[in-house]
């Protein structure tokens, strides 16, 4: 901690002590806990700014200079009091009482006559800080069903070192720390030691004719390696005292098996644009899912009047199109679940995307798939409609198309079930956290 003076007798007080890595990382968490609501301001709208290969990668982010200043002291105007020796001038003489200035002092940049103001400030975020803060208030609702609160299974985690143990569990480091240290403190003999005086005993036995005082130091040095070869015998380069194993204890912890369907319109009548948008949103949220849990499986599928399961390369950059039969991605899904995925274990949920565009007759059908076959056995269903860059569904402008007239029948009676549009980039990353906020924020929105 150090502490400097500046301008008008102000101190600023510094913590510079090195973390490891010599990494201020504590000021540095402190700085982000502080500015949290600039921050994420920030995070927003730079995951809205970059490409979709970039939308989550940490970089630079600039926020205003307000709250970033490092905290002063200094002496008040308005109270106290002082003497100063000041120089003369015309207007005062020696002996002369100077009032204390009015008004409070201040500091800060000045800028052209135009107006005033300072640069944003900026700096870097890492992958890991940037995901999160994008990422910090949203969860899957409702995870571990009713049916699987009891069901719990055993995990063991790392809890320390231990002096018993497995082989296979030996911590190689932290024994080899205490074997170290317990030779520093009983001074053992070192190899490097007893060598330099063995050299030093062969150059006197070579000389052909040795002095007096060559024998008797002969004499010494075989007298002291014999001695520190004992203390060496004596004192072992590891002892069982020094074995560490690395310690495990059991958790009992709650199993939440999770799956994640992801259902894209890919067909014709989405194009280009409405295509990247549908791709940023499955992209955010499935840097969520793989930032937030450690056990959620996550099928995609994609639809144009045929749907079929791809991998995730193929979902985000596949090229196919045709035309719309969205109960195709439906059925599709239904199939995956009861094979793969029963309701009876796992924790189900969708997102799908598309521009609404269907025909009545399938419309028709995928509300009825939806209302019998999936919503009742689903944790939480999200359909997010690409709406027109006019944005007269945005705001109801009585613009709906087929498939969102068609869901919207369901929602009165579907409590996991919701309904969002986007228009452009600034609306993906508000739209996944309404569908995703934790209760606690969602209730305060409300």
């Amino acid at each position: 901690m150090t502490a400097k003076r500046g301008a008008g007798g102000m101190a600023q007080f510094i913590d510079r002590r090195l973390n490891p890595r010599d990494k201020s990382l504590g000021n540095r968490q402190r700085f982000l806990r502080r500015t949290r609501a600039e921050v994420r301001r920030a995070v927003d709208k730079a995951v809205a700014e970059r490409t979709i290969a970039d939308a989550a990668n940490g970089g630079a982010v600039s926020i205003p200079t307000d709250g970033v200043g490092e905290p002063q002291f200094h002496l008040s105007r308005d109270s106290g009091e002082r003497e100063r020796v000041l120089p003369g001038n015309k207007d005062f003489v020696a002996g002369d009482r100077i009032e204390k200035p009015k008004g409070g002092g201040g500091s800060g940049r000045r800028a052209s006559d135009s107006g005033d103001g300072e640069d944003p400030f900026s700096f870097a975020l890492s992958e890991a800080e940037f995901l999160d803060i994008l990422f910090e208030d949203l969860e899957l609702p409702d995870l571990v069903k009713a049916s699987l609160k009891d069901v719990s299974q055993r995990e063991f985690r790392r809890a320390g070192y231990t002096n018993d143990g497995a082989t296979p569990n030996l911590a190689v480091l932290r024994t080899m720390r205490a074997s170290m240290s317990r030779r520093l403190a009983l001074r053992r003999p070192t190899a490097a030691g007893i060598e330099q005086l063995e050299a030093e005993l062969a150059a006197l036995r070579a000389e052909t004719e040795p002095g007096v005082a060559d024998q008797l130091r002969i004499a010494e040095l075989y007298a002291e390696i014999e001695r520190l070869k004992r203390l060496q015998r004596a004192i072992p380069f590891i002892d069982p005292i020094d074995v560490r194993y690395n310690r495990f204890t059991p958790t009992i912890v709650p199993r939440a098996k999770a799956v994640m369907f992801c259902l894209m319109d890919v067909s014709a009548s989405m194009g280009e644009r409405e295509k990247d948008l549908a791709k940023r949103f499955f992209i955010l949220l499935h840097l969520f899912l793989k930032r937030k849990y450690a056990r959620v499986d996550i099928v995609f599928i994609r639809h144009t009047h045929e749907a079929a399961e791809v991998d995730e390369q193929e979902f985000f950059y596949g090229r196919g199109t045709g035309g719309t039969a969205v109960s195709s991605a439906l059925k599709t899904m239904i199939a995956v679940r009861d094979k793969r995925y029963p309701a009876a274990d796992w924790n189900v949920y969708c997102a799908q995307a598309s521009d609404g565009d269907n025909s009545a007759s399938d419309t028709q059908v995928s509300v009825g798939l939806l209302r019998e076959a999936i919503l009742p056995q689903i944790q939480y269903y999200a359909y997010i409609e690409i709406a027109d860059e006019d944005g007269g569904q945005r705001y109801g402008g009585g613009g709906d198309k087929d498939l969102w007239r068609g869901y919207a029948q369901l929602k009165p009676a579907a409590p996991n079930f919701a309904l969002a549009r986007v228009v452009g980039r600034d609306d993906i990353y508000p739209v996944l956290r309404e569908l995703f906020a934790k209760p606690a924020r969602k209730g305060a929105a409300q």
